[in-house]
């Protein structure tokens, strides 16, 4: 859990200091902070995790400077395994 709260609280910062404005900027943040809260619980939903992650690469994914941030954040949720399927 620490490395998925460290890997949010990363791209948060790195996010909130970029000064360009891009369209989907607000599902990003939106996101993250759900991350936030799904890191802060004793067993957090992967499939809910693997949403988010793929709406934040989708909303920031072609901002080159954020790109790092997203890896981690992958990695992060990828310690959890893989999401069930129904």
């Amino acid at each position: 859990m620490r490395e998925l709260s460290a890997a949010v609280s990363r791209l948060r910062r790195q996010l909130a200091a970029h000064p360009a404005e891009f369209r989907d900027r607000s599902i990003a943040e939106e996101e993250l902070a759900a991350l936030a809260a799904l890191a802060d619980t004793e067993d957090p939903d992967v499939s809910r995790l693997r949403r988010s992650l793929l709406l934040i690469a989708g909303a920031i994914g072609s901002v080159s400077a954020l790109g790092q941030g997203v890896r981690e954040l992958r990695e992060a949720v990828d310690l959890f395994g893989r999401s069930p399927r129904g």
